[in-house]
């Protein structure tokens, strides 16, 4: 790990995305910005007509279509900028005011959803037979009526509109804090040399050989989040209260409720997948008792939760490694699909390693009649191979789905976010496990995927009660403080780990750095997501082609139907717990794989 992190500017550009594929003179950012907020003053024309005729109808369809064209690229640029180096003043100010016309057209066209609710069943059958053209927006209007009974009259609409930018304070003063104001100690691990902390380097020195830098980190970096314990519940507290203003004044019972329901998710998927969880967490537990073991310590504290579980072996993977790894692995999927990979790798899609000021993490992020660019910060270890097939899996969905669809029906649900991602990383798995070079290196894989499938079904379960938990409790009155959130997340973290895990009481404050917790009830998706993924991959490395086309057609197929229907197309149906009990059954098959091959 280096010691120092390089500025921006010292980056190899090669490692840099390439955002002038988006504007190659920033001019046209400003012109185009400009040109949205002209486009959105033309939606004042139409207020009062939609319900009337199919002409308007179309025609101010059509002006959202291309005010969503301009918006995507003008936000999607500035937000990248600015997650390149955060403390970069210019492009705060971009995404600030990127930010600032996507609410003012939130605002501008918030009268056109109640005006299509007007609209009644035989006024829309007539308006679509005498003017075909509606039919490139037939699933869009549909969406909308489908959430009938939530929607408000066009003023009421058009304040929650205009609150848009103040209800995400929240989420945008925790991005400032924890990306760029938060700064960290430097550390010392057991030959007394000094390591800089910082949010990108955390889970780095946890998966380090030296438990004393790995014990010093963990509380030094929890520690630091401690101190502004009030402030990150503040900022959690205003979050949560805004997600229950929003669902009361939709009518919805809860703010879970009204956040699956936007998804077109029925809430008791999740409910299933809680009931799922909780019956098999002797898997869970038996997971941590052979991490105790393999690791030969007395007591298993939670900063040794990351270390790889084989203290004699490691494996570390340049990124160029990693690139050659990506495309055997990912082979299955069709010389079509490696095309495109290939072209993100030559093409500079990607930021590859961290700097001063880069947001934290990784994401994939698409940019409509332009391509997905990704987010990483690449630290050599075999997490960050996964992760970098897991990113491509999202861009490449997003490639097909925006080859195929219009804008209008290109954005897949968040449902379903997670699927082409986790099938990448559970492909990558086998393709490693199947040639591992020795008996100690396919330990070390199934260890990889073993603590992957923890960190997504497990802890994101985890998170996702604790997000209905707080909810629930601000709901029904309790103040949300530090100390009660504290409570709350130390002891899901004991009943998740069990009795074979120390919960350091430092844990309790890991809910204050968890980004996730401002999605709105995104995380359990991942669980789902993954359990899905499976399954898909499971099929296309046993059915080869079949499976392969039927996984592309899901890929392309945007948000032209509801996401568990659309899950249907690649074979898997969430209506069931099967999926849920399947992919937790491999998961206790890799356990005795794993206590087999370390016998």
């Amino acid at each position: 790990m280096q010691q120092k992190l390089p500025k921006r500017e010292e980056v190899a550009k090669e490692l840099t995305w390439r955002l002038e594929d988006i504007y190659d003179d920033e001019s046209k950012w400003e012109s185009e910005l400009n040109k949205v907020n002209e486009l959105a003053d033309k939606f004042a024309s139409y207020q009062g007509k939609i319900s009337k005729d199919s002409k308007s109808l179309l025609e101010v369809s059509k002006l959202a279509e291309e005010v969503e064209l301009y918006l995507d690229r003008v936000y999607g640029y500035a937000h990248m900028r600015e997650d390149q180096d955060t403390a970069n003043s210019k492009y705060q100010g971009m995404k600030q005011r990127a930010l600032s016309t996507y609410m003012a057209v939130s605002e501008k066209s918030a009268f056109i959803d109640p005006e299509i609710l007007e609209i009644s069943d035989a006024d829309l059958e007539k308006f679509y037979a005498e003017t075909p053209e509606l039919d490139r927006y037939k699933r869009k209007i549909a969406e909308t009526r489908r959430l009938k009974e939530h929607m408000l009259d066009a003023a009421t609409e058009a304040l929650l509109a205009s609150a848009g930018e103040m209800q995400g304070a929240s989420q945008k003063a925790y991005g400032m804090l924890a990306n760029a104001d938060l700064k960290f100690p430097s550390v010392k691990d057991s030959k007394g040399e000094e390591v800089q902390l910082s949010n990108g380097r955390f889970v780095p020195t946890q998966m380090s050989k030296d438990r004393d830098l790995r014990k010093a980190s963990f509380e030094a970096f929890y520690g630091r989040y401690e101190e502004f314990k009030n402030t990150w519940a503040a900022m959690y507290d205003g979050e949560v209260k805004s997600r229950i203003f929003e669902a009361k004044a939709r009518k919805y019972g809860s703010a879970f409720e009204a956040a699956v329901d936007h998804n077109d998710v029925s809430p008791a998927v999740c409910d299933s997948l809680f009931e799922s969880i909780h019956d098999n967490m002797d898997k869970m537990h038996r997971y941590v008792t052979l991490r105790k073991k393999l690791l030969g310590v007395d007591e298993l504290h939670m900063y040794d939760v990351y270390v790889g579980m084989l203290p004699d072996f490691d494996m570390k993977v340049s990124y160029e490694e990693a690139k050659e790894l990506s495309l055997k692995a990912l082979a299955p999927l069709g010389e079509d699909y490696l095309e495109v990979v290939k072209e993100a790798y030559e093409n500079r899609w990607i930021d590859v390693v961290e700097n001063e000021g880069k947001r934290g993490g990784a994401y994939s992020s698409g940019v409509y009649n332009v391509h997905p660019y990704m987010l990483l910060n690449y630290n050599d270890t075999l997490d960050d191979v996964f992760t970098l097939v897991h990113e491509m899996g999202h861009s490449m969905h997003t490639w097909y789905s925006n080859k195929a669809q219009t804008i209008v029906d290109a954005g897949y649900k968040i449902f379903v976010a997670e699927v082409a991602s986790t099938t990448n990383e559970v492909l990558l798995y086998h393709y490693m496990k199947d040639n591992a070079k020795s008996k100690e290196e396919k330990a070390f894989i199934i260890n990889h995927f073993l603590d992957s499938f923890k960190g997504t079904m497990f802890r994101q379960t985890m998170f996702e009660e604790f997000e209905r938990k707080t909810c629930e409790m601000a709901e029904a009155g309790t103040p949300l403080t530090a100390e009660s959130l504290y409570d709350v997340y130390l002891d899901l973290n004991k009943q998740y780990f069990g009795k074979d895990m120390i919960s350091d009481p430092q844990i309790g404050w890991e809910w204050c750095r968890i980004p996730h917790f401002y999605y709105n009830f995104y995380v359990y998706q991942y669980a789902t997501s993954f359990a899905a993924a499976v399954a898909i991959a499971d099929r296309i490395l046993k059915e080869g082609k079949p499976a392969v086309d039927q996984y592309k057609k899901f890929l392309s197929s945007g948000c032209t139907q509801d996401p568990v229907s659309l899950l249907k197309i690649a074979g898997v149906d969430l209506t069931t717990k099967a999926p849920i009990d399947s992919a937790l059954a491999v998961f206790g098959e890799a356990i005795s794989e794993m206590e087999e091959i370390t016998k």
